[in-house]
């Protein structure tokens, strides 16, 4: 029996992986990197700045100083002050559940807050706001996740977990979670990613928000 959700941020609760990949690749590009929005998305979803920093420089064998993550936090405040909304239908779902709830999040806690803040998510979690930078290993490690259900007081095993990127399906499958996957961002290529997530420990996988909140509620 389900007796916590964590939702996973980027992708789930906000449609901010377009914004996010495409300032990432611009960034990388300026180091070097040879990569476009869609490579990254297709190399890097999922993963913290910190890994695609590292990632990034073993794939392409380019040097990428630290200064590269504040670049990237720098341009995406902006950027998502102009550009971010919530996953249509995540209000309603967010109102219906009746367990408690919290964010598994491989950004930092000061984009996940502005996220929540922007589209009106904020009041949902309150302090209930889990970031890799928290633990020793971020996604595809179960660390994130396992630390949010220590928070929360919940076993792993009553656990669900929504995820959009292989990355965090993996890290909870690997936490003894149960996962979801969600395919209803605009960054999703629909039934392929779909495969993916189920390849990688997803039970099912949903295609919107309406969708999710009646897998949860006929769970």
């Amino acid at each position: 029996m389900t007796s916590l959700v964590i939702f996973d941020c980027d992708g789930v609760l906000v449609d901010s992986e377009p914004i996010s990949c495409r300032i990432t690749a611009e960034v990388l590009g300026s180091y070097g990197v040879p990569i476009d929005t869609a490579g990254v998305m297709r190399r890097f979803l999922g993963h913290s700045q910190a890994a695609i920093r590292r990632l990034a420089a073993e794939e392409f064998g380019v040097d990428i100083p630290e200064r590269y993550l504040s670049e990237v936090r720098q341009r995406i405040v902006p950027a998502f002050r102009a550009e971010l909304r919530a996953i249509p239908g995540i209000h309603q779902v967010l109102e219906a559940l009746t367990v408690p709830i919290c964010v598994g999040s491989g950004s930092q806690p000061e984009r996940i807050r502005l996220s929540l803040e922007l589209t009106g998510l904020d009041g949902f979690f309150g302090e209930h706001i889990f970031s890799a930078s928290q633990v020793a290993r971020s996604k595809p490690a179960p660390d994130l996740f396992l630390f949010a259900a220590e928070k929360m007081g919940h076993p792993p095993a009553d656990t669900l977990v929504v995820e959009d990127a292989v990355a965090g399906v993996t890290a909870a499958v690997a936490a003894g979670m149960t996962v979801v996957g969600f395919t209803g961002g605009s960054h999703s290529d629909g039934a392929p990613m779909a495969d993916r997530l189920r390849a990688a420990g997803a039970i099912d996988v949903m295609p919107d928000m309406p969708a999710l909140g009646r897998w949860i509620a006929g769970g």
